[in-house]
Parts: C-alpha cells; sequence; structure tokens
C-alpha cells in the first residue's frame, strides 16, 4: 500500500449534544480513488469538510505531506456577493489563473459571464467545477458532483476524473458514476468508518457481508439490538431481494412495450386490434413546439398506458422541460395534439422543493401539524409513515431548516406520495438522495399503480425504473425505446454506427486535390498503440482478481503474508494501468491529430 498523502488518526467530532463521529481513523493514497458512502445525516459532507480542513475537529490528529493541495468542491457553493459566474471562479486567496479556469469551463460549455443570480443549477455546477479542478489539487473531494449535470457534462466530468492523476474522495447517488470511477470505499455506518479496497461496484455485496456478520454476533446479545439489526436488515438486504422480483416485472413491461411500440405500422395494427386505447392516459400525435426560430418538438407522437413510467433523458436545453410540459397539458402545441383522460389526476415533485418552508415542522408538512396523515385513502399515524422513509419517529418535531438536503427530498417524496393519484411527475428526483433512500424511491415507484413521468440524469435509476425512455437530441427528434438509459444509449450507438456505415465513400465524392501525405507514428508508437489495450485490459482482470481475494474477511487473520502480497501486487497493477491509460491515450491523440 502506497503511503498515505492526507489522514487522520482517532478522529472524532461533537455535533449538537453528542459525538457525531469518534475514533476514526482514515487514510487517502496518492492515487486513491474512494467512494464515501453513508446514509443522509451520517455525516458524510461534514466528513469531508473536515479533510479538507474547513471546520476543526473536536479530537484526532490531522497529517498531511507538505505541499498537497486538498480542494473541496461543495454541494451548495455560496454565490453571495458575486455578480457574475467569473466572479465565483476568481475570488478568494486560493482563485486558480483565469486562463485555467477559461480552459475548463469553455470545455464544459459554460458562460462565465453569466449573471450569478440567475444562473441555473447545472451552470453554477460547472463553474464551481471549473474552478476546483483548475486549481490543479492532489486530493479533490467531491460532493454530489453530478448533481444538475446533464448527461453530457457527466460524461464528460467521467472521462476527466479517469485521466486525473491525483486522488480523489467522492459523495455520489450516481451508481454509474461511483462504479465506473471508483477504486475503494470508505463506509460511514453509525458513527464507525470502514474502508474497503473494493471500489462501489463491490460494495452492496461487502456491505451484506458485514451485516450478515453483525446478525451472527448479535445472536448472542440482547434482544434489542436483534430488533435493531433485524430493522436495518430489512430496509436493505431484504428490500434489495424483493426488488430483484420488481426488477423482472420491469423487464417484462419492457418486452410487452416494446412489442407496442415495433414499426409505426405493427403499433397501429396493434391499436386497433386490442384495448390499448381504452387503457390510454395521454396521447400524443404529430406534436410540434418551437419557441422564435428553433424547433424544439417536431413530429412527435406516443401514446401514454396506465401504468407506464416514462423517462424522458437529453441535455440541458435540448427540451426535456417543454416535452414534460407537454405531455401534462402544461402548455400547448404548436401543432398536432395531446389529449389527457378526463380522469388523470397529477402530482408533480419539481427540483426546486418549493413546498418546503424552513419554518415549518415535520409533522405541519406531513400531517398539517397532527398525529395521522392519510396515505392513498387509508390512515397511518405519523411516526409510523416516517418509518417507512427511513426516518426516525422522533423527527416529527423537527424544523425544515435543521433537515440536510437528502432529508428534505425524502420528505417531500412522503409527503406526495400519500396523496391519492394516478400520474407522479418527477423532476430529478435523485438529487440530493442517498443511495438507500434511491433503493426506497425505486420500491415506491414500482408499487405505483398509476402512470409516472421522470426527468432525470441519473442513469442508473432510469434503468431500474422506467418501461420507456424518450431521448432527445436538440434538433426536434424524439427517439422512442423500450427500456431504460442503456437501452436508448445502445440504440443510438447503433445508429451512428449504421450511419458511418452508409456513408458516402470517397469516390462517391467529388474529386478533391490530393491531400499532403500526414506524417505516421513511429513503429514504437504504432505498436504500443495496438497492444496497449490488450495489457490493460489484461491488468484490469488481475485487478478484478486480487479485489476478490481480498473480499475474504479472514484472509488477513488466516494469512497474513498472502494478504500483504495481494494488496502490494494490486497496487503495481494499478500504477502499471493507469501509466499505461495514459500513455495510450496519448498515442491516439497524436494518431489523431496525423489522421491516423
Amino acid at each position: 500500500m502506497a503511503a498515505p498523502v492526507l489522514a487522520y488518526e482517532d478522529l472524532g467530532l461533537i455535533q449538537g449534544s453528542g459525538w457525531l463521529f469518534r475514533h476514526l481513523d482514515i487514510y487517502i493514497g496518492e492515487r486513491d480513488r474512494l467512494a464515501l458512502i453513508g446514509r443522509n445525516g451520517a455525516g458524510k459532507t461534514t466528513l469531508l469538510k473536515l479533510l479538507a480542513s474547513r471546520i476543526d475537529c473536536d479530537e484526532g490528529k490531522r497529517t498531511i505531506v507538505p505541499g498537497t493541495r486538498v480542494v473541496l468542491l461543495e454541494q451548495e457553493p455560496s454565490l453571495q456577493g458575486c455578480a457574475t459566474l467569473r466572479d465565483f471562479t476568481s475570488r478568494g486567496d486560493d482563485a486558480p489563473a483565469a486562463h485555467d479556469v477559461a480552459a475548463i469551463a469553455d470545455q464544459m460549455g459554460i458562460d462565465l459571464d453569466r449573471d450569478a443570480a440567475t444562473a441555473s443549477g447545472g451552470e453554477r455546477r460547472r463553474a464551481a467545477l471549473a474552478r476546483a479542478l483548475a486549481q490543479d489539487p492532489d486530493v479533490l473531494l467531491l460532493d454530489e458532483p453530478t448533481n444538475h449535470l446533464d448527461l453530457a457534462a457527466i460524461d464528460w466530468l467521467e472521462t476527466w476524473l479517469s485521466r486525473y492523476k491525483g486522488a480523489f474522495v467522492t459523495i455520489s447517488h450516481d451508481r454509474t458514476f461511483l462504479t465506473r470511477l471508483t477504486r475503494q470505499t470508505l463506509w460511514l455506518d453509525r458513527g464507525n468508518v470502514r474502508r474497503s479496497e473494493l471500489g462501489f461496484g463491490g460494495f452492496e455485496a461487502w456491505m451484506e457481508q458485514v451485516y450478515d456478520e453483525e446478525t451472527r454476533a448479535a445472536e448472542k446479545l440482547d434482544a434489542k439490538l436483534k430488533l435493531e439489526l433485524h430493522w436495518l436488515q430489512r430496509g436493505v438486504t431484504a428490500r434489495r431481494k424483493r426488488n430483484q422480483g420488481r426488477l423482472a416485472k420491469l423487464h417484462d413491461m419492457r418486452a410487452a412495450r416494446k412489442a407496442m411500440i415495433g414499426a409505426a405500422g405493427t403499433a397501429k395494427l396493434a391499436i386497433a386490434t386490442d384495448d390499448v386505447k381504452t387503457k390510454s392516459v395521454i396521447t400524443a400525435t404529430e406534436v410540434t413546439k418551437s419557441y422564435g426560430d428553433r424547433v424544439i418538438i417536431k413530429d412527435f407522437s406516443l401514446r401514454i398506458q396506465r401504468g407506464d413510467r416514462i423517462g424522458i433523458v437529453g441535455a440541458n436545453g435540448a427540451g426535456k422541460t417543454t416535452l414534460l410540459k407537454l405531455l401534462t397539458g402544461e402548455i400547448k402545441p404548436d401543432s398536432g395534439t395531446v389529449a389527457l383522460a378526463k380522469t388523470l389526476d397529477g402530482v408533480i415533485i419539481d427540483q426546486q422543493r418549493t413546498l418546503l418552508a424552513p419554518d415549518k415542522r415535520v409533522r405541519d408538512v406531513l400531517a398539517d401539524g397532527g398525529d395521522w396523515i392519510e396515505v392513498r385513502g387509508v390512515k397511518k399515524h405519523i411516526q409510523g409513515y416516517l418509518k417507512e422513509f427511513l426516518f426516525e419517529p422522533g423527527l416529527a418535531e423537527a424544523r425544515i431548516s435543521t433537515l440536510s438536503g437528502g432529508e428534505r427530498s425524502r420528505l417531500l417524496l412522503a409527503r406526495e406520495f400519500a396523496r391519492a393519484s394516478n400520474l407522479l411527475v418527477l423532476d430529478e428526483p435523485t438529487n440530493d438522495l442517498d443511495l438507500e433512500t434511491l433503493d426506497l424511491l425505486q420500491e415506491v415507484i414500482a408499487d405505483y399503480e398509476g402512470t409516472v413521468l421522470i426527468v432525470s440524469h441519473d442513469r442508473d435509476f432510469l434503468d431500474r425504473t422506467v418501461t420507456v425512455t424518450l431521448g432527445l437530441d436538440g434538433s426536434g427528434k424524439v427517439d422512442i425505446v423500450a427500456g431504460g438509459y442503456a437501452d436508448w444509449e445502445a440504440q443510438r450507438d447503433e445508429a451512428r454506427a449504421s450511419a458511418k456505415k452508409n456513408a458516402p465513400k470517397a469516390a462517391d465524392k467529388p474529386a478533391s486535390p490530393p491531400p499532403p501525405k500526414a506524417a505516421k507514428l513511429s513503429y514504437k508508437d504504432q505498436r504500443d498503440l495496438d497492444l496497449l489495450p490488450k495489457r490493460i485490459e489484461e491488468l484490469e482482470q488481475a485487478i478484478v482478481r486480487d479485489e476478490a481475494a481480498l473480499a475474504d474477511p479472514d484472509l488477513y487473520t488466516r494469512d497474513p503474508k498472502t494478504f500483504d502480497a495481494l494488496m502490494k501486487g494490486i497496487d503495481r497493477a494499478r500504477a502499471e494501468r493507469d501509466e499505461a491509460e495514459m500513455r495510450w491515450l496519448e498515442l491516439a491523440e497524436m494518431a489523431e491529430k496525423l489522421g491516423g
């Protein structure tokens, strides 16, 4: 294991009347890629601030290699006092060079002269990223970096981080982001922190293993502890097992929807011969919508049935919100028609969380100050209902202003899901939610009997919830794909490959003067370009194999020499892989410039 560049020994912090956590030992190696996992309220954001030295601990020793630059990307950076986004990126003694910020901002497509007061959440997030990344950090601390970003920006950030030579620790609800980028995990749970040399891809199996071990240990303890652990596992392990059945049902629904979408003629024939029409809740026919000279939606037709889960994806500005408003009847199309069922009764949960006044209590938001809440026609006690949404029952008296962003989002979900409705509209519902709340949200959506419309950039969430994906590319065209985000992405890749294959060949194009002969890669460079992908794949397989061996919880006590050898082998393989990846990327860029 490489020597840490940043570490805490015996870390403790008092919050309120007690310890938030105590006796924590944390270290960050120079090339670590750490996922920081934990429930809302566990202290993840606070821990990042401690690592960044933004706040002081009550106990413990912080050690850092001299000269190490630690940069924190906050979840909600303050733009107060800044007239423009450029002012935000340049303020403070630690502000990066203006040209470095401008270079990153240009790649991310952000106008730094944008008025800070009216900038969208996505624009603010891009500006904060540009400021953080331009500081050339050795350790980068990221608090929900993908919040408010569109798919193109998330893809850019993933590419940047994959090439980044320093260490990073990230909090994120985006499972795809975590799985692709992280190689180690810090799990903050009930005041303790555990570290695994597995990335997020192996986290759930590791977590269940830990809970199984605790359950066996609890059998020797008192009944109260066993009940507490039983409730904890019911909220995690048992829920995930139940969700396997829901996922199977979702795949069946997608298969049925795929058969219905088909080609245009097939879909019309099905509508004419079965009861699809009687199940329809929203029918869009040749809908077109423009703003000025720009066509947002063009010739869009879709029949949405009762029980459909529709996901809407695309870059910021592509027209997702416009399409959502058209489908819900909030705005009218320029041409075509949108027919809504007369019995449609919708609930809209937006990004702004406008229903939550800071001075209100949780009890006021859920039950108008009472003890009972009516949940889709059934009366439930507020404390029991809070527990269903992973809240402590005693939280009923808490003020909204004291809740974290994730807890506010969860409270709003609890309130809106209680209402009787047959249409649920979710605009970026995953922002600020922890992973366990996302599991809960997926479960609630799966059990919801009405129709669901979801706008989201969370790829994994869409893959687990929707039956149909509507993909917008900004040209007015809307792709209709049976399945989730991965299905839409696969269809786009197929379309691009087909277009490239069918593109006119050079012989079909008008004759033009021959270009000057391009230089070529050297023999060694070309050989490395050809052979490195295979070597990188071999190293990845070796890392996965050795990490799987390390997952054995008894390995260290049983065979410490093998454990140490595996750790050193993984470090060597990662270093070689990183070097090979950087070398291949440099060669690929050279080949592209040379026309190779």
